[in-house]
């Protein structure tokens, strides 16, 4: 993820680690790989999300595509997947995303 995000970045990249007691979850045969994002407005933006490597490390990612970074203000980051018939949440982040001049 970039140092600074701006309203109408194109690209910026997400990356979640799933974990269960500190050890990361083996993500390479999973079903479902979701990065959820809570606007400012409250709003949800629910993603998609890819494996980064081949699973094992239980990382996963989403890079902005048009539209999805449309308000200024403090978001909320959360992945959600499902694997082997369990479902995993990872904790809650937060990130800034800043206005432009224009």
């Amino acid at each position: 993820m970039s140092t600074e995000i701006r309203v109408g970045d194109i690209g910026t990249e997400f990356r979640v680690t799933i974990t269960d007691d500190g050890v990361a979850v083996d993500l390479s045969s999973a079903t479902s790989l979701v990065i959820n994002f809570r606007k400012p407005d409250g709003t949800i933006l629910s993603t998609s999300a890819y494996l980064y490597t081949d699973g094992l490390d239980g990382i996963i990612y989403y890079n902005t595509v048009d539209g999805d970074l449309d308000q200024s203000g403090q978001w909320k980051i959360q992945a959600v997947i499902e694997t082997g018939g369990a479902t995993y949440s990872s904790s809650v982040g937060t990130f800034k995303v800043s206005c432009n001049l224009v």
